[in-house]
């Protein structure tokens, strides 16, 4: 399949991803508990300025205000009947600024979990999260959306029935996991294991990787996991910028625009081939970042010890670590948000 974000790829080997929708908007006034998606229609300038900076600071590709776009999502805010109207925007808004770049920007149609849980441990059954993914997707393609973003999800069945819904809507999709729990996701997904998840969907995905999580170290931890178990795939990384810490009613990030540098540095030598930044992450980080993506040569695979002296400790241990230890061992921290 012929798509704008292979070509990119082809042309320029690494990209470079934006940085945090959420941290964003709320520095810009979001109030917690809103939906993010209503901007789309009630502040536009809002997330077009988003965008603008994003593209300013050196993204290669941007992701449209939609993570909580489906009707699961917006139904706790009454608005499950503007699926389409606030995912189409979301897309229209991403196009509008990508092309006016003076280079080549990709929009990628973000699409986070339902926030439901799947059947046998939720109500929620496979078809119907399919049937949710596809309105969804249906809308940001009608938006003029490059490529589906599938993100920050946990749930094997779920990144399935998002692949699912993708192929159907007949569009080109990326996903990643959030190895936030003991160095897995909450679901037990192991970043090793990533690699069979779409298997038997029509459309395979056209990159996979790790995003969110709990810092920096612990998701290059995911991303050596994934790139060793398959060294062809093309592999996203999209980190937290350093480690979220709560100070009263908020949640700050401990990543310097050097660290989140060197971060992209360690990631490119880890095998990524996109790289962006996941929650914290401002045009100051991603701006060292490009200046890093552009300056490095890719050297030699890091280890944890390299990851751990250069970024900073990991919170949990590694997925294969917490593989030898009995469960009642293993510790995990839930993604702030």
């Amino acid at each position: 399949m012929t798509n704008p974000l292979s070509k990119l790829l082809d042309e320029k080997q690494i990209l470079l991803a934006d940085g945090a929708t959420g941290t964003t908007l709320f520095d810009m006034g979001l109030t917690s508990g809103d939906s993010p998606e209503f901007w789309n229609a009630d502040k536009p300038e809002n997330i077009r300025k988003m965008h603008q900076d994003f593209v300013d600071a050196g993204s290669d590709i941007i992701l449209t205000n939609s993570f909580g776009g489906t009707r699961h999502r917006l139904k706790l805010h009454n608005a499950q009947d503007r699926v389409h109207e606030l995912n189409k925007l979301a897309a229209e808004i991403g196009r509008e600024v990508a092309d006016k770049a003076p280079r080549k920007v990709i929009v990628a149609g973000s699409v986070g979990p339902t926030g439901e849980l799947l059947i046998p441990l939720g109500a929620l059954s496979y078809e119907e999260a399919v049937e949710a993914f596809v309105e969804q997707m249906e809308g940001l393609k009608d938006g003029g959306a490059d490529v589906l973003w599938i993100e920050t999800m946990s749930s094997v069945d779920e990144i399935r029935a998002a692949a699912e819904a993708a192929s159907k809507v007949g569009m080109p999709y990326v996903f990643t996991a959030s190895f936030d729990t003991a160095g897995k996701t909450m679901m037990g997904l192991a970043p090793k294991d990533i690699h069979s998840v779409p298997e038997g969907i029509a459309e395979q995905p056209l990159a996979i990787g790790a995003n969110c999580g709990v810092g920096a170290s612990d998701l290059l931890s995911s991303v050596l996991d994934i790139t060793a178990a398959d060294e062809n795939a093309i592999v996203v990384a999209k980190a937290n910028c350093g480690i979220p810490v709560v100070k009263g009613e908020n949640v700050e990030y401990t990543g310097t625009p050097e660290l989140m540098s060197d971060y992209a540095c360690l990631a490119i030598d880890a095998g990524a081939r996109i790289i962006g930044g996941c929650c914290g992450t401002s045009c100051d980080h991603l701006s060292a970042m490009r200046q890093a993506i552009d300056s490095h040569r890719r050297g030699a695979r890091p280890d944890i010890d390299t990851v751990v002296e250069k970024i900073g400790p990991m919170v949990n241990a590694t997925s294969a670590a917490n593989d030898t230890k009995p469960k009642r061992e293993r510790r995990g921290r839930r993604r702030a948000s």
